[in-house]
């Protein structure tokens, strides 16, 4: 942007050093387009069309539109994810405030907690057996969840007696009523609480909600397109006590958030957004940093010293002063647009070769070993590992 081109676009090739998932491969294809001049709602409309019409073309679907927006503070709090399935009808609901004044521990520690959260999911005419709920309960604690409380509402009019669960004992009736007044209970529901760290609850009900959603049919069908923004500047690392970038160093923050890059890092929102469609990421992007001095406050709230940042980024930092324009831009995942459209549930069905769980190539048996001829080619040397 900083030489004149003022668009490109790039299909490119990606490798990541990432965990495996049903929409992840260490392999991908990648659709990257960068603009200058256009502001976050501009790229957003000219790639919704975009994809919308890919999808007329390609499979002969008319996806809604406009897509609505979520923020991202928005999209944890009822949905528990940065990517919510809209086809699942079911929502979180925060119980936070309520749970500060109770004496049960399990709510108040979480209530209490900086970043606690105590939320509800209701599932309503939940016909769930004592072994599904069980079931659940070991299904959320891969996510973290050191348990899944509940509650049987069998008489919603009738509290507590109408109430069926281990906890209510412990709640007081005033509060069990402005739970089931929260969530909108009905006689037949049944209700879950996650109460821990925000992170924790928000993936534990996010994946339970999605899970009882398609399983039980608290669904509609057909596609459900949406873009999530607003997405924070940082997010804190706990093992190394700092702030990280949650999309990427180079992301702008948003208008009248400079200052908070110093002042409160915490609050600081940046021009970042997501397309989402049924559940996955399909894309995602930002407005860039243009100017040197919005830069160079990044990297200090990132722990990077002005000689560290010259010394990695000497060159972006001289580029910037040059005159960047305003740019921005977006990054499609080929593989899993393709994989929608054709209503598989994992991208490994539509990549020729893809990558086994221990990242490996069955076809060219990759990585494979390398020779020290190799090695010399490359400077590199392989070093025994220090006996324990």
């Amino acid at each position: 942007m900083v030489a004149g081109y003022d668009r490109y676009y790039q299909i490119v090739r990606c490798f990541r050093d990432e965990d495996l998932r049903a929409d992840r491969q260490p392999e991908f294809t990648q659709l990257d387009v960068e603009t200058s001049f256009l502001d976050e709602r501009e790229i957003q409309d000219l790639m919704e069309d975009m994809i919308r019409a890919v999808f007329r073309k390609s499979i002969a679907v008319e996806l809604p539109g406009p897509f609505p927006r979520l923020t991202h503070a928005e999209a944890l709090a009822r949905f528990g994810s940065d990517k919510p399935d809209l086809r699942v009808t079911l929502e979180l609901t925060e119980l936070t405030d309520l749970m500060r004044q109770v004496e049960f521990k399990v709510f108040r520690a979480a209530a209490d907690l900086k970043d606690g959260r105590v939320a509800a999911l209701r599932v309503p005419a939940a016909d769930l057996r004592r072994k599904e709920i069980d079931d659940y309960s070991q299904f959320v604690a891969i996510y973290g969840a050191k348990g899944l409380a509940y509650i049987k509402v069998n008489d919603a009019a009738s509290i507590p007696d109408g109430l069926q669960s281990p906890i209510v004992k412990f709640l007081p009736k005033d509060v069990l009523a402005k739970v089931l007044e929260r969530v909108g209970a009905q006689d037949g529901d049944v209700i879950f609480f996650g109460a821990d760290r925000r992170n924790v609850v928000n993936d534990a009900l996010g994946a339970l909600r999605t899970r009882i959603g398609h399983a039980k049919g608290y669904t509609t069908p057909g596609w459900k397109p949406l873009w999530v923004v607003d997405f924070p500047m940082f997010e804190w690392d706990e093992e190394n006590r700092r702030w990280g970038a949650m999309h990427h160093p180079f992301t702008s923050p948003k208008d009248g958030h400079e200052d908070l890059l110093s002042t409160d890092p915490a609050s600081a929102l940046a021009k970042g957004y997501d397309m989402v469609l049924n559940g996955w990421e399909i894309g995602g992007g930002s407005v860039r940093i243009h100017r040197a001095e919005v830069q160079a406050k990044v990297f200090r709230a990132l722990g990077i010293s002005d000689d560290e940042a010259r010394r990695k980024f000497g060159f972006l930092l001289d580029n910037l002063q040059y005159g960047a324009p305003p740019h921005g831009g977006i990054a499609f995942g080929l593989d899993r647009v393709v994989a929608l459209m054709a209503g598989t549930e994992s991208i490994r069905d539509v990549i020729a070769f893809p990558k086994t769980q221990r990242a490996q190539c069955l076809l060219t048996r990759a990585p494979s070993p390398v020779d020290d001829r190799q090695l010399r080619d490359l400077g590199l040397r392989l070093r025994e590992k220090p006996a324990a």
